[in-house]
């Protein structure tokens, strides 16, 4: 379908994801639902693409969407993240796995027949992920889907759910864990490294970047 078509006069549901490019905390996946009544009242609360607006105003939105969208949130652990990736060995995959997930979980709430994702990958990658209602529905996958509001909410709704885990995982090893995947990111991975051991670095960070070469100072 073409990036132009205009589907903000339909019930669809909007999925994005965060976390993927942060080394520490969890894959965050969110889904929402939106109707035409529901997308006015996210234009009135000044809903876009969770990368335009501050980690702090995300969690001030966070709660509100929640309340005005059925929605579905999966969250990935560092852990479990880890473990799916050693079977799974493909970030897109994984990405395809929550996405499917978080939709059909949606669809037991409330019934729907279009979908708007991110593009990533190959198209079939969520399709083929997708169980018995899931494949039903109406997929549309592409570039900068975060301007339809639908997928912009769930970006907020995701980015909120990543910031209050990994803010949860620092409070737990008394040492900030920050975003990204920056020189600033490698130092807290080695002080997590020196305080608690390579065990723990496994239940806080994404195993398969680059970054952990460098904290384990491995060539």
């Amino acid at each position: 379908m073409p990036a132009a078509t205009n589907l903000s006069s339909l019930n669809r549901i909007g999925i994005d994801e965060s976390g993927k490019g942060d080394y520490f905390g969890p894959l965050v996946i969110a889904a929402v639902f939106v109707t035409p009544t529901s997308e006015s009242d996210l234009t009135l609360m000044q809903v876009r693409d969770s990368k335009k607006i501050s980690d702090g105003r995300i969690l001030e939105m966070a709660p509100d969407i929640r309340l005005l969208c059925p929605h579905s949130v999966v969250a990935i652990g560092p852990q479990r993240y880890n473990e799916l990736y050693v079977k799974i060995k493909n970030l897109n995959r994984l990405l395809a796995w929550g996405h499917a997930r978080a939709l059909e979980n949606l669809l037991q709430q409330v019934d729907c027949d279009l979908a708007i994702a991110d593009q990533f990958g190959d198209e079939r990658l969520i399709l083929n992920a997708l169980q018995e209602k899931g494949k039903q529905i109406r997929l549309v996958q592409r570039t900068k889907a975060e301007a339809d509001l639908a997928v912009a909410a769930a970006s907020i709704l995701a980015r909120a759910e990543f910031l209050l885990r990994l803010k949860k995982l620092s409070q737990e090893l008394n040492t900030t864990l920050p975003k990204g995947a920056s020189p600033t990111v490698e130092l807290a991975g080695r002080m997590v490294v020196k305080k608690y051991g390579r065990e723990r670095l496994g239940t806080v960070a994404k195993l398969h970047f680059k970054t952990t070469k460098s904290v384990l100072g491995e060539p």
